[in-house]
Order: C-alpha cells, then sequence, then structure tokens
C-alpha cells in the first residue's frame, strides 16, 4: 500500500532553515512528479512546491520562491525540501504527495515545522 512518511521539522528560528524528507513506497515512485504541501493552524492545507519525474522543471508558490528547494531522489523513493529564510508564517505541518495522489484521499503525517524566536 501508499506510504509517505514525512520528516525533519522541528522548531527553528526565523531566518533558520531545515531539510525536510519524504521517504514514498507503495508505488512507482520516480512515474510520479512530486509536491510538498503544508497547513497552518486553522487554516485550508496549500500547495508549496513540485517537481518533475526527473527534476527537470521545479515551480513554488510566490510565498516560499527564492527561500524553498524541492528536490528528489529516484533511487532512494525521496523527495526533499530545503527551507532556508525561514519565516514565523512558514510554520505548519509540512506534507508531500503524488501529482496526482497514488492513492487518492490518503495524506501521511506530516511533519510540523515551528518558526517561533
Amino acid at each position: 500500500q501508499v506510504q509517505l512518511v514525512e520528516s525533519g521539522g522541528g522548531l527553528v528560528q526565523p531566518g533558520g532553515s531545515l531539510r525536510l524528507s519524504c521517504a514514498a513506497s507503495g508505488f512507482t515512485f520516480s512515474r510520479y512528479p512530486m509536491a510538498w504541501y503544508r497547513q497552518a493552524p486553522g487554516k485550508e492545507r496549500e500547495w508549496v512546491a513540485t517537481i518533475t519525474t526527473s527534476s527537470d522543471f521545479t515551480h513554488y508558490a510566490d510565498s516560499v520562491k527564492g527561500r524553498f528547494t524541492i528536490s528528489r531522489d529516484n533511487a532512494k523513493n525521496t523527495v526533499y525540501l530545503q527551507m532556508n529564510s525561514l519565516k514565523p508564517e512558514d510554520t505548519a505541518v509540512y506534507y508531500c504527495n503524488g501529482v496526482p495522489s497514488p492513492a487518492p484521499a490518503y495524506w501521511g503525517r506530516g511533519t510540523q515545522v515551528t518558526v517561533s524566536s
């Protein structure tokens, strides 16, 4: 069955950095574009970034452009999100998923990112 396991979150001060990882299994990872999403308290889940199957194209939400970098390693079935210059408004639970999702309505547990001094 499809599994997405996000990790790497934590508490960081404004201006700091974190690198998130998402280990995928149960589907052919290399055939799916992958994306990161986030959900802040009391808000809808929002899209953050997408990467194509061979990493030739990436796309970012305006709110993270220039600060976040999405990447993937198809040999490890893992997608990453490098987050630099973090702001308090980046505080959220971060999730990854395939595009489209390989298992409709399935989401992993996510990883909590808290940006606070």
